[in-house]
């Protein structure tokens, strides 16, 4: 019976594959898999996103929740503005006093209320004053998000994988 099993395994991994993904996927689609449900087994992201803040010792660890519900209601990659809090401030540790401005936002000088007034303004942004403007590859937002640096999209990207490495059916532009 085992052997059954194991041959039937086996088959299908050989035989069943992935389809192809572009590398100009935009980061909006991502978020489409799973969806965060209120009062619901916890959500895959969230754990995911809170044991990687933690490894950080990250103030934003409490807040893996706030980032996917965000995430998910303005449709973009759940992975995404903790990646931006990653490379503009290491995940929230290197902020100005009290801003809770962990995204580098106006170099640092805006503060926001709170760290969920925060995570909403700034996935809310990202749709709005981006995404919907065009910019929906993680190298068009880089451009208007952080100019003229040449290395902020390749961190982010560095980020997002690190955060959560398993692929859905998209990929987070290459280019």
């Amino acid at each position: 019976m085992k052997k059954v099993f194991l041959l039937t395994l086996l088959f299908l991994l050989f035989t069943t594959h992935a389809e192809a993904v572009s590398a100009e996927t935009s980061v909006a689609e991502s978020s489409g898999q799973f969806k965060y449900s209120e009062g619901k087994a916890e959500d895959y992201r969230v754990s995911t996103l809170r044991k990687f803040l933690k490894e950080y010792n990250s103030p934003l660890a409490d807040y893996a929740e706030v980032f996917v519900r965000e995430a998910d209601k303005n449709g973009i990659d759940w992975r995404l503005v903790p990646a931006i809090t990653g490379v503009e401030s290491t995940f929230g540790k290197n902020i100005p006093f009290k801003s809770y401005n962990a995204y580098g936002w106006a170099n640092g000088a805006y503060t926001f209320e709170s760290w969920e007034d925060s995570i909403g303004i700034v996935s809310k942004s990202l749709r709005e004053k981006y995404m919907d403007k065009g910019a929906v590859t993680i190298n068009q937002i880089g451009r208007r998000y952080a100019p003229p640096s040449n290395t902020w999209s390749s961190k982010v990207k560095y980020f997002m994988r690190k955060i959560d490495p398993v692929l859905l059916d998209f990929d987070i532009d290459q280019s």
